[in-house]
């Protein structure tokens, strides 16, 4: 009475329809107020902006219910037009929310419906000159691909390394050639972007399991100039490198599928790479990655936004709507509404749901105890770090201080595994790294083949010196590896059957290697990243393994590593929720837990 204003109390609802069309779901909406209905795109603003109160033509004011709010931002948030709401046909997961809530009626074809049911999925004969045999997991991703591209949507096989995402790739792209030769249309044009070091992989795989498909690599100084030069080929297999240098070329080609392998190479939506790719005409494409959130869901959204363009909306509106809610607030609800959009279009089995017949997988961590002196080193180090950064961030702020913590903390990384690496001078020893010697020759002598893997080369190199006093054998990849030396060793550790190790740095090893007759892993610095360490086990226990694995990390004790560890178990959990994945604890650092790294 005070305020002078007159409130609706009368019935309020609302009729949804949801319509497919060719390439839109049109939405049907009327909201009713009593006696008085209106569209109901004329509450868009409000719901999105949490206006709670809209003036009736009578003057009376109606609250708009709390749960509209709720049910429908995302409609709004995601819905075109001005006067005719319509939501594109990716954003089907939306759509079918509001079907099985009953807050909608809806009509959609039977066969997009199966989008959404995965184990109904439409089962495509496999093509004639294919030359090998999926297994039933394998064959259903072979369907998923076949129905994406009926539909031109874009998709990301997110399956564990190691259960062949390369194979079942392949058998999609011979699968479409067939098709368009059969119905006499034009040649079937793919493109292939993947990491330097597994280009060659492709066309062997190419060469293995469809000969039919015509290959070549564009690289090198006497590369492809022309797009005729390319066009006389199936499959054209490139870097993301040469797809930026290259932007003019590859921009004039349209493709029938394009495939994005360890398509976390675009996670940075600013990076010129990413952008480059985000050019490319293709009328389907195919990320192919073990790990689509490396640091943060910003990942995933940068991702999704090259293979369906506004399915997460801008990355404003997914900062505020997701990534925020759901990094620094856990927010269960918004975790559960991303993954509804994203089921569809990410298709992820691990190994434990679909591998069952791998042989088992035991990890245990190994604690090992400083030596006195490096111990010592280590504390005087960490209480110079600690002063320093603390200084720092008061003077600069943590943001701008970032890249400074990061630097230290890497340094006590590497005291933790050998104070050598940042001190030339230090000639004493180190707890951990004796422990490793005495383990890489165990298993040695015990007749068994055996994966290190460390972040530091440098590391390795110290590493290698001592393998070679001890006269083991060993071979070493690193960043360094020329592709063609990187395939020579592999093979020739593979064929050999005497005890050997293979030293091999964590980023260029985690992907593209097949390395099943090895059954022992060491990782020697935890990462901050356990998907990244995950990678690094499946580099053997993947699909061809006979024998049971062992995989061992190692860490010292009272340092940062075990820090790590604690921070990892606690961190882990909202990219999971979302795709079965991992978070980087690097991503979130606040001051809180580097003063815990610190003490």
């Amino acid at each position: 009475e005070e305020s002078g204003k007159r409130y609706f109390i009368g019935k309020s609802k609302i009729d949804l329809q949801i319509k497919e069309s060719n390439d839109w779901f049109d939405i049907y909406a009327t909201v009713y107020f009593g006696e008085f209905e209106f569209p109901f795109i004329i509450l868009r603003d409000y719901i999105l902006n949490n206006k709670k109160e809209f003036e009736l033509p009578n003057g009376e004011i109606a609250i708009i219910p709390e749960s509209w709010f709720a049910q429908y931002q995302n409609l709004f948030s995601f819905a075109e037009g001005t006067s005719q709401l319509r939501l594109k046909k990716y954003h089907i997961g939306i759509v079918k929310e509001y079907a099985d809530s009953e807050l909608a009626q809806l009509s959609m074809d039977r066969k997009l419906n199966n989008l959404l049911q995965f184990e109904e999925m439409e089962e495509i004969p496999m093509p004639k000159n294919f030359k090998g045999e999926l297994r039933p997991y394998q064959k259903a991703g072979y369907d998923w691909f076949y129905f994406l591209r009926k539909w031109n949507f874009g998709g990301c096989l997110a399956d564990d390394m190691g259960l062949g995402k390369t194979v079942q790739t392949i058998s999609f792209l011979q699968r479409v050639k067939y098709d368009m030769l059969k119905s006499s249309e034009r040649k079937a044009k793919f493109l292939l972007v993947a990491p330097t070091s597994l280009l060659y992989n492709w066309v062997y795989e190419c060469t293995q399991f469809s000969p039919d498909l015509s290959t070549v690599i564009h690289s090198g100084a006497k590369r492809a100039k022309s797009p005729a030069e390319l066009e006389k080929y199936d499959v054209v297999i490139t870097t993301y490198g040469l797809i930026r240098n290259d932007e003019s070329l590859f921009t004039q080609l349209h493709y029938d599928v394009l495939v994005l392998d360890e398509s976390q190479n675009i996670k940075n939506h600013t990076a010129k790479t990413t952008q480059s790719i985000a050019k490319l005409n293709a009328a389907c494409k195919i990320a192919l990655t073990g790990t689509p959130i490396e640091n943060s869901i910003r990942d995933l959204w940068s991702q999704m936004n090259v293979l369906n363009k506004g399915l997460l909306g801008t990355l404003k509106q997914f900062e505020t709507r997701y990534a925020k809610p759901i990094e620094k607030e856990g927010d269960e609800v918004k975790a559960k509404e991303l993954r509804k959009i994203i089921k569809p279009f990410l298709l992820r089995r691990t190994k434990e749901e679909v591998a069952k017949e791998l042989p088992r997988l035991t990890e245990k961590i190994i604690y090992c105890d400083m030596t006195q002196e490096q111990a010592e080193y280590y504390e005087t180090i960490k209480s110079e770090y600690r002063n320093n950064i603390l200084d720092l961030v008061d003077v600069k702020g943590f943001e701008k201080s970032k890249f400074s913590i990061l630097q230290g903390l890497s340094k006590l990384r590497q005291l933790a595994n050998h104070p050598s690496l940042i001190d030339e001078q230090y000639t004493a020893k180190s707890g951990k790294h004796d422990i490793l010697l005495e383990k890489i020759a165990s298993a040695i002598s015990d007749g068994h083949k055996l994966l290190v893997f460390s972040q530091f080369v440098r590391y390795l190199e110290i590493i290698e010196k001592d393998l070679q006093r001890l006269g083991l054998s060993y071979y070493k990849l690193t960043g360094a590896t020329s592709k063609e030396n990187r395939a020579k060793r592999v093979k020739e550790f593979q064929a050999q059957l005497n005890p050997a190790v293979f030293l091999i740095s964590l980023k260029a090893g985690g992907t593209g290697l097949n390395l099943t007759s090895a059954d022992y892993v060491f990782i020697v610095d935890p990462w901050w990243n356990p998907a990244s360490e995950a990678q690094a086990r499946d580099r053997t226990h993947r699909i061809g393994q006979k024998k049971s694995v062992f995989s061992y990390k190692f860490i010292s004790r009272d340092t940062i590593e075990e820090k790590i560890s604690l921070l990892q178990r606690k961190k882990q959990g909202f990219s999971k929720n979302i795709i079965v994945s991992e978070n980087n604890v690097l991503a979130n650092l606040d001051m809180t837990e580097i003063h815990y790294l610190l003490s």
